[in-house]
């Protein structure tokens, strides 16, 4: 050790032990150091009492502070009586802060039990009920905010709502495009392979249409479009919580409702069904391509076959179905950005709550829609 380091010496008396610190005891010094306490640790001592000496310490900075908590900690686990002296004035309060902070708790694994299990179920079904406590809340504060936004048009934030719109609707097109336009070749695909052993063809144009306008297109998108803008809603209001900016927006008596969600719901009402629309005309492109290419449909044939094949019915149920789920998705992503407390784990778990609720109730509803049209012949 190079002279004028930290020293830690031993002396032992009977049933007591004495260690004398001196030196400087800084993160300067801290291979020394490390390896001064862990040769005291490492003595397995059946010492009844232990005294600390550290006032002849030159200097002492937090992490010496804490090497010599860590070494009380493991001395008063042998079972030992513990005292530190010659503890300066200047450095006590060092001591005493480092002294405060707690060991991790160790995760103990609890075995399982049937009041566990359902101690879970309980917990789960609370946490079903306050989601839904929670989106009905929501839903009555947007309708509110909706209503003084029509009674007074000059707070309608129209340069918000661009604003948002460019971020779910146009820097989407690419993806949604891509992924549609895909998801069509697909179907069509593994629709002729299947078909052509009856040598129906002709009829993958019947369920392409039929599948890409009532349910695929709206579905997929609406996905995506939780997965993507769903996420970063619920992204964004979290960090302003987590700033404290919603608030300062209550302070300055701004409604964070109207402010910051109204313009957001209302963006993805109307880009979502404009997706929609892309995405079903990408679908059908996707699989009229490999129709053609793959299963010889010429394009006029493909064309004449999907006119007779759908109505506008398949439209409408499939553009009516966009908006209602645009609003869940909005609604959703909100809700668990309200939720966001202060920490960045706090962050990650509702956004990704977020995009799992979203998807769900975004499934859910598309199997409602599918049974009320039924029920009415659509």
């Amino acid at each position: 050790m190079a002279s004028g380091g930290p020293t830690l010496e031993r002396m032992t008396q009977g049933d007591a032990l004495a260690l004398y610190a001196s030196g400087p005891w800084t993160a300067q010094y801290a291979p020394d150091l490390e390896r001064l306490v862990g040769e005291v640790e490492q003595l397995n001592s059946r010492s009844k009492r232990v005294l600390i000496d550290v006032s002849k310490i030159a200097r002492l900075d937090t992490f010496g502070a804490w090497l010599i908590e860590r070494l009380s900690r493991s001395l008063i686990t042998t079972g030992a009586e513990l005292r530190i002296a010659g503890l300066s004035p200047n450095y006590a309060t060092l001591v005493d802060e480092v002294r405060r902070v707690k060991e991790a708790p160790q995760v103990q694994r609890e075995p399982f039990t049937i009041r566990g299990m359902l101690e879970k179920v309980g917990r789960s079904v609370a946490e079903i009920g306050d989601t839904f406590i929670g989106i009905i809340d929501m839903v009555g504060a947007l309708l509110m905010a909706l209503w003084v936004v029509i009674r007074q048009p000059s707070r309608f934030r129209f340069t918000s709502i661009v604003h948002h719109m460019e971020q779910v609707c146009w820097r989407a097109v690419p993806i949604i495009v891509l992924i549609t336009f895909l998801i069509g070749c697909i179907i069509s695909q593994q629709g002729l392979f299947h078909f052509r052993r009856f040598g129906a063809d002709v009829f993958v144009v019947d369920m392409l249409g039929v599948l890409v306008l009532r349910e695929i297109g709206v579905l997929l998108v609406a996905i995506m479009v939780a997965g993507r803008s769903g996420s970063a809603y619920t992204a964004e209001l979290g960090s302003m919580k987590m700033r404290e900016e919603i608030d300062a927006l209550r302070t300055m008596g701004f409604d964070a409702i109207e402010v910051l969600i109204l313009p957001r719901i209302i963006a993805l009402v109307i880009g979502l069904p404009a997706l929609t629309f892309l995405g079903m005309m990408a679908a059908l492109y996707g699989g009229g391509l490999v129709a053609w290419l793959y299963g010889g449909v010429e394009p006029e044939a493909f064309l004449l076959r999907l006119r007779d094949a759908i109505s506008i019915d398949h439209f409408v149920v499939g553009m009516i179905k966009a908006p209602f789920m645009a609003i869940v998705i909005g609604i959703v992503a909100c809700v668990e950005g309200m939720l966001v407390r202060g920490s960045a784990e706090s962050l990650g778990q509702h956004t990704t709550a977020s995009v799992v609720k979203g998807i769900f109730f975004v499934i859910v509803m598309d199997g409602i829609f599918a049974i009320f049209f039924a029920s009415i012949g659509k």
